[in-house]
C-alpha cells in the first residue's frame, strides 16, 4: 500500500508539474472586413480563440463570424528554432456551423530566417457534394518593426494568388492593426479586388507565474 501509494503521489506530482508548466492564453478581436489567404469570408467580423503551449508544442481553437453561421478551427502542432532559424509542423481544420462553406483539412508547414517567414499547407476540400479538391498554399512573409508583407498563392486545384501589406501595434494594452488586400483568388466568389482593413484585438495569458 505505501508503495503504491508513493507512486500515486509521484505521477501526481509529474502531472501537476507538467499542467503548471502549459501555458494558457485566449484571444478576443473585429475585424472590418475577414479575409482569409485573399478570399473574402464576411463584413465586419468578430472573433475569439483559445490556446494552450508547452515547450514548443500548442494546440488551440479559433472562431469567426462569417455571416451565415461560424467558422470554427481547430489546430494543433510544434515550433522551434536553430540559432536564426525557425520551424514549424502542425495540422488544421476548419469547420463551419451552416451551409457557408465545407470542411477543409490540412497539413501546415513552416520556416524562418530572421524576419522572412514561409508557410505551405497542403490541404483537402470537402466539397459539399462534388468530389473532394486537393490545394497547395504557398505564402511568404517579410516583417520589421510592426510592419509586415505577405504575398501567397494557390496551385493545384484551387487558383488565384493575393498580396497583403500591413501594420500593427498595441495601444494601452489592445493590440490595433490596419492593412491592404490585394486578392485574386476566384474561391466562394473571390474577385480581384483591394481591401482596406481595420483589425482591434486583446489577448490574455492564464499561465500561472
Amino acid at each position: 500500500m505505501k508503495k503504491g501509494l508513493s507512486v500515486l503521489l509521484i505521477l501526481s506530482t509529474i502531472g501537476t508539474t507538467v499542467a503548471n508548466a502549459v501555458e494558457y492564453s485566449a484571444n478576443i478581436g473585429w475585424a472590418s472586413e475577414y479575409l482569409y489567404r485573399g478570399i473574402p469570408q464576411n463584413d465586419s467580423s468578430a472573433s475569439f480563440g483559445f490556446d494552450a503551449e508547452h515547450e514548443g508544442f500548442y494546440a488551440g481553437t479559433w472562431a469567426a463570424d462569417v455571416g451565415q453561421g461560424a467558422e470554427v478551427d481547430l489546430y494543433f502542432g510544434y515550433t522551434g528554432e536553430v540559432r536564426d532559424f525557425t520551424y514549424g509542423i502542425g495540422a488544421t481544420g476548419y469547420f463551419y456551423t451552416d451551409d457557408f462553406d465545407d470542411t477543409y483539412k490540412e497539413l501546415n508547414l513552416s520556416l524562418g530566417y530572421e524576419f522572412i517567414t514561409a508557410d505551405v499547407a497542403i490541404g483537402t476540400w470537402d466539397g459539399f457534394d462534388a468530389p473532394t479538391r486537393d490545394y497547395t498554399f504557398l505564402s511568404i512573409t517579410a516583417e520589421h518593426a510592426g510592419f509586415y508583407i505577405t504575398g501567397g498563392s494557390f496551385s493545384q486545384d484551387f487558383d488565384g494568388e493575393y498580396l497583403e501589406f500591413g501594420y500593427g501595434t498595441e495601444i494601452a494594452t489592445v493590440d490595433v492593426g490596419i492593412s491592404w488586400v490585394y486578392g485574386t483568388s476566384k474561391l466562394l466568389g473571390g474577385n480581384s479586388d483591394n481591401t482596406i482593413i481595420l483589425t482591434v484585438g486583446k489577448g490574455f495569458s492564464f499561465s500561472k507565474q
